[in-house]
């Protein structure tokens, strides 16, 4: 039987799966309408992998299987990067904004559920915390005084990764 941690790293690696779709459908856009971000989005792509593989090694110590919503989050994330960045350089910025703020509160929540029950998960969630962050100021401090339509754009993206953390801890 799983445990919470099992669950929530299996979660959390098909999340950065997804943020690697995320940004890969954002740099296949970008590179002909925003070419200027397209060296920052590489980036934040490697960040993401690399916290792919952070979780995929913790999973594999652990002999469990990736979660069941692992090829959802690779093409709702291409999809969700592809169109975000058809509306332009603000709205992948808001994009990003979005996404983070839900991932760096859910990775705080975890933190403290599992502190002094699974060290070896808390250490693999402390190790990306502070690229996440990096991510989610960068793209904020490109987002100054965002207009509704980039604030109804968050609200979607936010409720959509969060209906997806949702969906993955039941699958």
């Amino acid at each position: 039987m799983p445990t919470l941690g099992d669950r929530i790293l299996k979660v959390n690696h098909a999340g950065e799966h997804g943020a690697v779709h995320i940004y890969a459908g954002q740099i296949a856009i970008a590179r002909v309408l925003a070419p200027g971000l397209v060296a920052e989005l590489e980036e934040f792509r490697a960040h993401e992998q690399r916290h792919r593989s952070i979780f995929a090694a913790e999973l594999q110590r652990r002999r469990c299987p990736r979660c069941r919503s692992y090829t959802l989050c690779a093409l709702g994330g291409f999809v969700l990067g592809a169109l975000t960045a058809l509306l332009g350089a603000r709205a992948i910025a808001a994009t990003t904004v979005a996404v983070e703020r839900v991932v760096l509160r859910h990775l705080d929540e975890q933190l403290h559920v599992l502190k002094g029950q699974d060290p070896e998960a808390v250490t693999a969630i402390q190790t990306i915390l502070s690229d996440e962050q990096q991510h989610h100021d960068q793209a904020a401090s490109r987002l100054q005084n965002p207009g509704p339509a980039l604030r109804l754009l968050q609200s979607l993206v936010a409720l959509s990764t969060e209906a997806v953390i949702w969906l993955g801890m039941r699958l």
